[in-house]
């Protein structure tokens, strides 16, 4: 078997990774001429982290990444810790695996470094899928067949037009600005190597710390934000330059260390957050999607990563196990309601996170839900891709 993957981010690393590992050839197809840094962080939980320590390039992240010490939610104009939640070595403990900031050139670096230049074209920007569903045609006029070829493009997805056309992710009324800055610089940070949400109406904004990777240190020197606000109602095209001071008003009144992270470096593009509708298909043929091709979510979990490195490894498993056609329509039965639940649990939390001050009983049950949080969502942290996917055929 030889499998074609489109995409060298974090889940078609993934997945060549796992591919290999099982002893399928596999060969990956990338449009950017490097490997470089498209947006600043990412957050690994321990149903992400698990599976790369299995694949073996655990020690190799842990080194360039930092342990949040606690996930907190605070007020976001107050300060006031409205629930905490233990991380480092007692959320390890708990779940069997760490939790890691990391810088996501670090992470795709290492993920490349490991899977090697073999088999990793760069510059091959894919045009379309051939009708034979096993050939890829690219920009420049070559092409290549397979007998599986996976869409691992992400939530603009080349390969997802031909499984299901027209039905792309859709915007969420929300958007975003992101940032990273050192540590030195936000001298008024409560707890600043925490996971933090500062919430507040109708914006919120999310940090953690990342170690400096393979530029610098791995102490929690660098802090990574998010910070996102309700609206503009609608959006068409990819990020804008908004004019300077536009993300700062966002936030006018909150309190001094969410202005002061804010202020500390130029402001970024305003890009939206997109959501995808829940594809009733996810195959067609010998073509399949995963991670951001097929259900793009919305932030608010940390999810996105976790859940295309858990698509890769349970698509390789089933792939190790079974001939093509049986993989294949075993796939979507195995994620198709997992990755549902993340995704509305996560666009039920970002409404959460911009409750109005004048929802008095929406409040208290906001904070309730904080309060219960991890204990709540342990079926996301817990979870062991590997160990829910079958691996002989009187299993499938």
């Amino acid at each position: 078997m030889r499998v074609a993957v489109v995409g060298a981010g974090i889940g078609g690393l993934t997945l060549g990774l796992a591919l290999r590992a099982r002893g399928i050839e596999v060969d990956l197809y990338e449009r950017a001429a490097e490997l470089r840094e498209v947006g600043a962080a990412v957050a690994l939980s321990a149903n992400g982290t698990r599976e790369l320590v299995r694949l073996g390039v655990g020690d190799a992240l842990d080194r360039v990444s930092t342990m949040p010490t606690e996930l907190i939610y605070r007020d976001g104009r107050t300060g006031e810790r409205i629930a905490a939640h233990p991380g480092g070595a007692t959320y390890r403990e708990r779940f069997g695996a760490p939790y890691w900031g990391i810088h996501r050139v670090d992470l795709q670096q290492g993920l490349a470094r490991a899977f090697g230049e073999d088999h990793l074209h760069l510059s091959r920007t894919v045009a379309g899928i051939g009708d034979d569903g096993r050939s890829i045609a690219f920009a420049d006029g070559s092409t290549v067949t397979a007998d599986v070829v996976v869409g691992a493009d992400g939530v603009h997805s080349v390969v997802r037009e031909y499984v299901v056309p027209g039905e792309g992710p859709r915007y969420s009324g929300t958007s975003a600005f992101r940032g990273l800055v050192p540590r030195s610089a936000l001298p008024s940070l409560p707890d600043p190597l925490a996971i933090q949400f500062w919430v507040g109406p109708h914006a919120h904004l999310l940090h953690y710390a990342l170690g400096g990777g393979e530029r610098g240190s791995n102490d929690g020197d660098t802090v990574n934000f998010f910070a996102v606000l309700c609206g503009p109602d609608t959006w068409d095209g990819g990020n804008r330059e908004v004019p300077d001071g536009e993300l700062l008003a966002g936030f006018a009144g909150w309190h001094p260390a969410v202005v002061e992270m804010l202020a500390a470096v130029p402001q970024s593009p305003r890009w939206p957050l997109l959501s995808q509708p829940h594809l009733t298909r996810w195959t067609r043929g010998r073509v399949v999607l995963i991670g951001d091709a097929c259900h793009a979510m919305l932030p608010h979990h940390g999810q996105g990563a976790n859940q295309s490195i858990e698509d890769a490894v349970v698509l390789a498993d089933l792939l190790a196990a079974h001939d093509p056609d049986e993989a294949l329509a075993a796939y979507p039965r195995r994620r198709r309601a997992r990755t549902r639940a993340v995704s509305t649990s996560a666009w039920e939390t970002g409404t959460l996170l911009h409750l109005p001050d004048d929802d008095v009983d929406g409040l208290k049950a906001r904070d309730a839900r904080f309060a219960g949080y991890l204990d709540a969502n342990a079926w996301v942290h817990e979870y062991s891709a590997s160990a829910v996917t079958p691996t002989t055929k009187d299993t499938a």
